[in-house]
């Protein structure tokens, strides 16, 4: 079963046909099944950005057209499209966007409250994601307080409170070292094995793209080409290397 379906989506900012116009995406057609651990990677420039964009609703396609659980998103706007994204979809930042003047606890309840959830539902949630990620510790400090890898495991908590049919993630280990890196991909793998939530993210690290079962690669706006981790991380690493030295992408991130 498909939750997140893109077909044939195009993206062109400025005029259509002018001289300035500059095509982002180009025919992009992807279909990502529940409870899948999906990376998009390609060099600059290449639509990663744009793309997530377009199919999380914050952008809309020139043409073409996004479907997540069965609704047509590219259709929707206003509130009817904010109030599905808040209910559908759990996002995740490089800069973790949690709300300084909120405990952690505080910030994890935030999608529920503003769904008016029951506050035992609220409370019973809270506690579930905090054991999962074991942030248990630190609910009643502020963000100011904690690591940089405790503020994403609480952002990876908030986006999953309101269980979301896709986690979108944009760049999640950007700030963090390499050990806060670790622990956070493995947060993701928790999602995906335990919780049998999807999760499709957008990277430049190939460190974080090997935890992934699948990696998409786009290139000119257009999908090149795509891998499935059929052996050890390590290996899938090496293959998502080989694969990034084609397109012409970093390889020494890692």
């Amino acid at each position: 079963m498909a939750i997140l379906e893109a077909a044939n989506l195009v993206k062109i900012y400025g005029e259509l046909g002018g001289e300035g116009s500059t095509t982002a995406l180009n025919g992009v057609n992807l279909s990502i099944r529940k409870g899948e651990f999906l990376a998009i990677m390609g060099p600059s420039g290449s639509g990663k950005t744009t793309l997530l964009n377009v199919l999380s609703g914050l952008d809309k396609p020139t043409s073409g057209e996004v479907r997540i659980a069965g609704e047509e998103i590219s259709r929707i706007s206003g509130d009817r499209l904010a109030i599905f994204r808040r209910q559908q979809l759990g996002f995740v930042f490089q800069d973790f966007h949690l709300l300084d003047s909120l405990t952690v606890k505080e910030n994890m309840m935030v999608p529920m409250v503003l769904e008016k959830r029951a506050t035992d539902d609220i409370d019973r949630r809270v506690a579930e994601l905090a054991g999962v990620f074991e942030i248990e510790p630190i609910l009643d400090k502020y963000p100011y307080h904690i690591s940089g890898g405790q503020q994403q495991r609480t952002a990876v908590s908030r986006a999953l409170v309101n269980e979301p049919s896709i986690i979108l993630a944009d760049e999640p280990t950007g700030n963090l070292d390499s050990k806060s890196s670790t622990v956070i991909m493995e947060c993701f793998e928790k999602v995906v094995d335990e919780l049998a939530t999807t999760v499709l993210l957008v990277t430049h690290d190939v460190f974080a793209a090997s935890y992934c079962r699948k990696v998409v690669f786009i290139k000119d706006g257009a999908i090149h080409s795509h891998i499935v981790k059929k052996g050890s991380r390590k290996e899938f690493l090496h293959q998502i290397m080989d694969n990034l030295a084609v397109l012409g992408g970093r390889t020494d991130v890692f």
